[in-house]
């Protein structure tokens, strides 16, 4: 019980969103606002949101250094929790193991939209032209039409995603990557891979558990609800688990 009520009454502990390929640090604001349990900050790789006048990176070491430094340069408490959408989802399982491999290490990782390495076929997208490669964004959903039909902003765009495809589908997480943060994952009810999603299950120490909601690729945003409230009773029952014993090098303030 007494822990229980230091739980309750401690800082909120951190949340490091990592978003998928074309996205910013915007791409969660249909989430956080759900997440008054956390002290958000979404990251973003150069080249959009924030970061526009930076050059794109297309290569997935590269990514994975750049959201590293980020969140080393914001993390101030042991209690803190990586979440990832698609792309993100791989880069939250590379960073996750870079933490841990410098003493920091996160009470959980959160990832979605992706079945993990090496459970699917490896695909080269982002060398598509650029009619197959809209209609690729299409057919995954998650981008307004109204972009579609705005060239100059899908002049914007396209690079952006391009980008991403490159640092996801050429993705460098080896096989052995395993964490020992416990990994929660989630996918949509109609994605292709959905039947794969306890692959996740391969690359942690720390314990598993995953569902599956409703929807295609993006269905994170038919669920905020119900994904924050995971993420809450997720962490909380790690922070339960590792109660006795210290959860990172970071001093706790």
């Amino acid at each position: 019980m007494a822990f229980i009520i230091y739980l309750d009454k401690m800082k909120n502990p951190q949340l490091f969103l990592l978003h998928f390929a074309g996205g910013s640090c915007y791409s969660f604001q249909f989430l956080i606002s759900e997440l008054q349990g956390f002290e958000v900050f979404a990251l973003e790789l150069p080249g959009r949101g924030k970061r526009t006048q930076e050059a794109l990176l297309t290569d997935f070491d590269a990514a994975a250094q750049d959201i590293f430094d980020q969140l080393l340069a914001k993390l101030t408490s042991p209690h803190f929790v990586l979440y990832g959408h698609s792309m993100g989802a791989y880069l939250a399982l590379q960073v996750s193991r870079m933490l841990e491999n410098d003493k920091f290490f996160p009470a959980h990782v959160f990832v979605s939209g992706n079945a993990g390495p090496g459970a699917s076929v490896a695909t080269q997208r982002f060398l598509l032209g650029r009619s197959d490669f809209v209609d690729e964004l299409r057919k995954m959903g998650g981008v307004p039409e109204e972009l579609f039909e705005n060239d100059e902003l899908l002049d914007y765009f396209l690079p952006i995603v391009r980008a991403d495809f490159q640092i996801a589908e050429q993705n460098t997480v080896a096989q052995s990557c395993v964490v020992q943060a416990p990994i929660y994952a989630m996918m949509g009810s109609g994605e292709e891979q959905v039947a794969s999603i306890a692959n996740w299950g391969r690359f942690t120490t720390g314990g598993f558990q995953h569902s599956v909601l409703t929807g295609g690729h993006f269905f994170i945003h038919d669920h905020p609800v119900a994904i924050a409230a995971i993420l809450d009773d997720q962490y909380r029952q790690s922070v339960l688990k590792r109660a006795a014993g210290p959860v990172s090098a970071v001093a706790d303030t």
